[in-house]
């Protein structure tokens, strides 16, 4: 169903936005320049390359000279040149650049070390301790696989803290 724009009745809608307020849902279909006018910008689809970049280079204030020069055995690729590019050569990249790469996706992560998505910030406080509740279970089964018990005490320790 195509709308048009419901600020100008002009331009075809190709912005559209749904929003749940008190139970409601809102819905609002705006053309390019009138979102752009009420604050709301749009992307142009940009190469998952190029986000990982931005995302790189943004995250980190630089490796120290020692960690860009940290090399994957397997494809010969160095931290440095994984960050000048924003491509890692193999899977084990992931592994030999861990000790750098961990900070910066556990900041985007918001302190998680494995992807764990995004609850709105209208979710219930039952809905967010749920999705706590998963990801610590969820690092804590890591922890014991990697026999790092230390972090699975501790780990073991948050889930009774937020299972209270």
């Amino acid at each position: 169903m195509k709308h048009s724009c419901e600020k100008c009745n002009k331009q075809p809608a190709t912005v559209h936005l749904t929003e749940i307020i008190d139970g409601k849902k809102i819905e609002k279909h705006l053309c390019e320049d009138c979102a752009s006018t009420e604050g709301i910008t749009i992307k142009a689809d940009v190469p998952i390359s190029q986000l990982l970049e931005d995302f790189v280079l943004q995250s980190s204030s630089g490796p120290e000279p020692e960690s860009a020069q940290i090399k994957c055995d397997v494809c010969g690729i160095t931290f440095d040149e994984f960050r000048q590019k924003a491509l890692l050569g193999c899977a084990n990249d992931y592994q030999a650049f861990e000790r750098v790469m961990l900070p910066v996706i556990q900041r985007a992560q918001e302190g998680a070390a494995q992807h764990v998505g995004k609850v709105p910030h209208r979710a219930e406080s039952s809905q967010k301790k749920q999705m706590a509740l998963l990801r610590l279970r969820a690092e804590l089964k890591s922890a014991i696989t990697s026999e790092n018990y230390e972090r699975a005490a501790a780990l073991r320790d948050q889930i009774k803290e937020v299972d209270v």
